[in-house]
């Protein structure tokens, strides 16, 4: 059997169809317009998602009418469709308006954080915090899905730790709940992103719901690794988290072995265009950010580049976003010169 056939052609979210049955996974200071887009940009993926993004910042940005770093956060053009809009928080009145407003901006999904691991939201009983108070996760889901008409999802993790595992409680509940799809991280809270990631918690939950999508997250490297995911999960739909950050290919090299049994590995001089690229993208948003964020993804674009270090460190150094653009095409001029591959 051809790869393509062990692996799901698509997946169908109510009216949303997510083709090839991949996600770009929601990651905080990453997955912004820009990012979004750079990833759509290089195929192969079905379903992108926004930063997480607090439901009191959207409700409160809406009553004060003020121009936020939260209403930039669920910012989108139209080609990043399909979009998935995730929040986080602890009111389920406060959540259900968020939500409502996501689905007035045109998202096409909304999508409920149970799995940051970070101390500041978990201390306000966000993201994985809420892990351990099934009851008010119940309210959350039931409250948001009324107020809503767009499809709901949620992304959770397996459980606060080891001893505390609700991943087969919380897909239930949303099934129960009337959400479409969940996506399962299978390490706890206390893991943080520490250690392997267990896909047989995956292959718990798929089968422990019925009618609900399950996708699956954590560790996807490779190609190879997509595939593995879902012949020994069954899940649906595999989502990408911090690989997609270094490896914007991720999704296409996914498509390529599923088509041909071989992937592309991106040459030095795509390096250079997908970091030009995303630096040009960057500047002519005019994000007031500019400049760390082109430092940020210094670090994540130069792996695997020859003498990418050396790069970083002048970057890092640079305070001007034209200086930096001049930096990565002087160096990048040489190292072709030296190998021109």
């Amino acid at each position: 059997m051809g790869l393509s056939m062990q692996f799901p052609a698509e997946l169908r979210i109510g009216p949303v169809r997510v083709a090839p049955a991949t996600v770009l996974a929601p990651m905080a200071g990453v997955t912004d317009t820009v990012f979004r887009r750079l990833i759509r940009n290089q195929g192969g993926c079905g379903l992108i998602m926004t930063e997480f993004t607090s439901s009191h910042g959207v409700v409160n940005s809406l009553r004060t009418r003020k121009s936020t770093r939260t209403f930039r956060y669920l910012f989108f053009e139209p080609e990043e469709h399909p979009i998935s809009a995730q929040l986080f928080g602890s009111d389920p009145d406060v959540m259900a308006d968020a939500a409502r407003a996501c689905e007035d901006f045109g998202f096409d999904i909304v999508d409920i954080n149970f799995g940051c691991p970070v101390n500041k939201v978990v201390k306000c009983n966000g993201g994985s915090g809420l892990l351990r108070d099934l009851p008010l996760v119940e309210q959350i889901l039931r409250k948001v899905r009324s107020a809503i008409s767009i499809p709901l999802t949620m992304k959770f993790r397996a459980g606060w730790n080891d001893r505390e595992l609700v991943a087969v409680q919380m897909a239930r509940l949303a099934e129960d709940c009337g959400l479409l799809a969940v996506a399962l991280h299978p390490r706890t809270r206390e893991q943080g992103y520490s250690g392997k990631s267990d896909w047989t918690r995956i292959a718990e939950v798929k089968a422990a719901v019925q009618h609900i999508a399950v996708i699956g997250n954590g560790d996807i490297l490779t190609p190879e690794d997509a595939v593995r995911m879902i012949a020994e999960t069954g899940c649906d739909a595999v989502m990408v988290g911090r690989t997609a950050s270094s490896n914007p290919w991720i999704f296409r090299q996914i498509e390529q072995y599923l088509t041909t049994g071989t992937y592309e590995h991106p040459t030095e001089r795509q390096r250079y265009d997908i970091m030009r690229t995303y630096y040009g993208m960057l500047c002519d948003r005019g994000a007031p950010d500019v400049v760390g964020k082109m430092k940020q993804f210094a670090t994540y674009f130069t792996h695997g580049v020859r003498n990418g270090s050396k790069l970083r460190a002048e970057i890092y150094k640079i305070a001007d976003a034209k200086q930096i653009l001049e930096q990565v095409d002087a160096f990048f001029q040489r190292e072709l010169e030296a190998s021109p591959v």
